[in-house]
């Protein structure tokens, strides 16, 4: 099989991930789609994330003789087979009633892993039952509001590690709910406001309403076993009661002690944090600022990088996420000195579009342009990539 695969646009088959924004824009309600493509406020650092790869452009040599064809990295304690997670999001059953069982079913054929929520619409165990390799739990460190203790992480932890999970990402940077106006705006608020438009929205979208209907994956399962309308609600009030504005690094160290697997934190967007974390114990950082949802004015996470990188990448795995579009966006995050990068949007759409084939397609379209781009300009393999293959963006194009 050639190591470059061009497909023509058509109804059938999407070319890009934007191909794929348009077709989820299509299939979802405009609450759910508030909820997968909109962020914090006015959506400052949102915007952020995509522009901040617009400041870089990739040096090009010729006649080196080199095609990139072996993309594999290894990265939270497996070899995976380009350097492109799929990152934590919760609830994806909104996008597609298979939600993260689908989303982690199709990282598998693609040879990659899904990091799979907390917040997720299937449970830890759903999740790796239906799945045949490891994949990587993701971890809010929650706490009980009436006792305040450490017994609910502590049973994240225990079922996770009981289900087979071996790897373990913590994210620290919801203390709060950001402030999602265009969520809040169209609905999604808690509870959800059902308004007859909004009955009529999801009605027009018929394979959407039959999923939603048939299968009610639209609560936090790990919280709320069970389905239903007032689970749903449940479940999902339940995470603002349970967020922690007063979690410190203490919580991390504990979260290090009774966890044996690689451990990687995420949400971090300052170098000094990034040594701290690596201080206490950490395997890995992932760069993120949530993807644009929890505070709005917050670095892009791509400008966050290299003095993360800088600090701590000689001694654990930094990765990146936010706004990565194209493979030429990996290209250039690893360029920067990321180990590898994880998306949510890209995969949501595809998933919204097409189900799990879809969320597959957006890592194979990826692994495509990856391999385009190293190819004309030089690469043979994604271990030659660092600064030097970058130039400043007033450099004429």
């Amino acid at each position: 099989m050639p190591a470059f695969q061009y497909r023509l646009s058509s109804k059938s088959a999407p070319i890009t991930v934007e191909d794929y924004r348009r077709r989820a824009r299509r299939a979802v309600p405009e609450m759910v789609w508030a909820y997968v493509d909109s962020g914090a406020e006015d959506l400052t650092t949102l915007d952020a994330n995509r522009s901040a790869f617009d400041r870089y452009r990739l040096r090009s040599r010729v006649l080196t003789g080199n095609e990139a064809t072996d993309l594999g990295v290894s990265v939270l304690g497996t070899d995976v087979s380009l350097p492109v997670l799929l990152a934590p999001t919760g609830v994806a059953g909104l996008s597609h009633w298979t939600g993260e069982v689908g989303v982690a079913q199709a990282a598998e054929r693609a040879g990659t892993v899904s990091i799979v929520s907390t917040a997720g619409s299937y449970t830890i165990e759903e999740v790796a039952a239906a799945t045949e390799t490891d994949h990587v739990f993701q971890l809010y460190p929650w706490a009980d509001p009436d006792t305040g203790r450490h017994d609910l992480t502590q049973s994240f932890i225990d079922r996770a590690r009981n289900a087979g999970y071996r790897s373990l990402v913590v994210t620290v940077d919801v203390p709060v709910h950001g402030n999602r106006e265009a969520e809040r705006t169209r609905g999604m608020g808690i509870p959800p406001i059902v308004t007859p438009r909004r009955v009529l929205e999801g009605a027009l979208r018929p394979r959407w309403s039959a999923g939603f209907l048939r299968h009610r994956r639209i609560s936090a399962r790990n919280l709320v076993p069970k389905g239903g309308a007032k689970a749903a609600v449940q479940s999902l009030g339940a995470q603002y009661r349970m967020m922690r504005p007063e979690l410190d690094w203490d919580d991390l160290s504990w979260v290090r002690d009774h966890w044996q697997g690689p451990l990687y934190v995420k949400g971090v967007l300052d170098a000094d944090d990034a040594a701290i974390a690596v201080d206490r114990g950490v395997d890995g950082v992932i760069v993120s600022n949530h993807g644009g949802r929890q505070l709005d004015g917050a670095v892009a996470a791509l400008d966050a990088l290299p003095a993360i990188v800088a600090r701590v990448g000689d001694r654990v795995d930094v990765l990146v996420d936010g706004g990565v579009r194209r493979g030429s966006d990996v290209v250039k995050a690893l360029c920067l000195g990321a180990t590898a990068v994880c998306i949510g949007r890209p995969y949501l759409y595809g998933l919204a579009a097409r189900g799990p084939a879809g969320a597959q397609d957006v890592v194979e379209i990826l692994r495509q342009e990856i391999r385009r781009t190293m190819t004309l300009m030089g690469v043979a393999t994604v271990k030659e990539l660092g600064p030097s293959w970058l130039l400043p963006a007033d450099t004429p194009l």
